[in-house]
């Protein structure tokens, strides 16, 4: 039995039909050389005969128990068939534009809380000779970087190594208690002394954060932090959610992006983060929107301490303010690299479990918004959520077939109706864009990240 963390129980408080709290990965192989055409039917097939499932791929969450308390417990057997599915596209299809709609499909529904909560969809029928897998898993299970690190430790390095160890064989939850044992006594002490000290660093934490955002609040500093709820709430990206979904991707090869950061002494969130603020812009000038203010964005940060690793997520969300509206790239990147090394000032100053405290009080005023249906009209919490999760920098491979792309499907809050999430795998920087079906023209707002790539190169001199 493994008890929830309050960030992990909130998932689940927060989940609606509009709002399911479930990420995502879609994966595109190439059937590798010397492949049938059925490579991928008989890829499913090989899924179907691992059927030692193992933690947390076998664990059901439980609300009631003894303690009162919502913990994991271990399912009493995981059918492989009510995880792992098989599709193919019908032929005729608009390739690309049809995976993109069968995986928004795949995205929509809340996942049956009375078995273990991930899906794996192998999608066979893609042009080139190509197949895709879908894979699914709530949040709570896991966080997006999280679900990386063990999708992975599944694949192989090197395109002769046909073994294949899907992602739910592997134990990816290390239990303590191994070598010496220690004294009942001095296990409680520790515990007892470790939140004591984990308290006295939470409220130590939440009183610096309250300080700063008193001192931007009466205007004491400038752009120090970003303040909750003073996003412009007349952007098509904020409202209340709704249950359809549509995907559509960007891809830029880091190349591109190296060479803009070597000029202008950027890393690559800024200049990320640079191209995003030009394209919602944009996106919203076709809308007929100009903004007097920057745009908003939540980011999730990794909390982590270096080495450390575990199922769960370890998150915290924090407010970026992008640039004020400009025409100029150049100036746009400099105000977003300005704001980025404030945020990180902010995350320096404080500790882990006052990040996690700050995102649980923001996101519960959120959830109230959405829970009253009040995002229509109540200030939001930022006009966008967008993550950034370090992906694999070398090729990968399933049963010798190379993994080309790998694009990231997120969750939205009830209050938004857009996520944006950036996962760099193999020299390339994917852009995944999920929405509700009501944001019009998802498809355009993803081509104009690409193109602000080149309007950005163009500012910094690149001919």
């Amino acid at each position: 039995m493994t008890r929830l963390s309050l960030l992990d129980l909130a998932f689940f408080i927060a989940e609606s039909e509009a709002s399911p709290k479930h990420v995502a990965g879609l994966h595109i192989h190439q059937i590798p050389k010397g492949g049938k055409a059925g490579f991928a039917r008989q890829l499913y097939a090989d899924f179907l005969t691992h059927t030692d499932v193992q933690p947390p791929f076998d664990q059901v969450i439980h609300f009631v128990s003894p303690t009162l308390m919502p913990h994991w417990g271990t399912a009493e057997s995981v059918d492989l068939a009510q995880h792992v599915f098989f599709h193919k596209l019908e032929r005729g299809a608009n390739d690309r534009e049809a995976l993109y709609a069968l995986a928004s499909e795949l995205h929509e529904p809340v996942m049956d809380r009375s078995r273990p909560l991930w899906e794996v969809h192998v999608i066979a029928g893609l042009w080139n000779r190509q197949f895709a897998i879908y894979y699914k898993m709530h949040h709570a299970v896991a966080d997006g970087i999280t679900m990386t690190r063990w999708g992975v430790e599944s694949l192989r390095r090197t395109p002769d190594d046909l073994t294949v160890t899907p992602v739910w064989t592997f134990d990816h939850v290390h239990h303590g208690g191994h070598g010496r044992k220690k004294r009942l006594d001095q296990a409680v002490a520790g515990t007892v002394w470790k939140q004591l000290t984990a308290n006295s660093k939470r409220a130590i934490g939440v009183g610096r954060l309250t300080a700063m955002l008193a001192l931007e609040a009466i205007k004491l500093t400038k752009n120090a932090i970003a303040l909750p709820f003073m996003a412009s709430g007349d952007t098509p990206f904020t409202g209340n959610a709704t249950p359809g979904r549509q995907f559509a991707t960007a891809a830029v090869p880091m190349t591109r992006i190296d060479a803009i950061r070597k000029l202008s002494r950027a890393t690559l969130n800024h200049v990320a983060l640079t191209c995003l603020d030009g394209a919602m812009h944009r996106y919203l000038a076709d809308e007929g929107i100009a903004l007097d203010r920057p745009i908003t964005i939540q980011m999730p940060v990794n909390l982590r301490r270096e080495g450390e690793k575990g199922g769960g997520n370890k998150i915290g969300i924090i407010l970026v303010d992008l640039s004020p509206p400009t025409d100029d790239a150049y100036v746009r990147l400099r105000n977003v690299g300005y704001s980025l090394r404030n945020v990180r000032t902010m995350i320096d100053a404080v500790t882990p479990e006052a990040v996690e405290t700050y995102t649980i009080l923001t996101g519960l005023l959120g959830q109230i918004a959405g829970m009253l249906k009040l995002a229509d009209v109540v200030t939001p919490m930022g006009n966008t959520l967008v993550s950034n999760v370090p992906g694999p920098a070398e090729r990968l491979y399933l049963k010798g077939a190379p993994l080309l792309e790998m694009h990231p499907v997120s969750t939205l809050p009830a209050t938004h109706l857009l996520n944006i999430t950036l996962f760099s795998y193999a020299g390339t920087l994917y852009i995944g864009l999920i929405a509700t079906d009501a944001l019009p023209n998802l498809g355009r707002l993803a081509a104009y990240v690409e193109e602000e790539i080149t309007t950005l190169e163009e500012a910094v001199g690149i001919a």
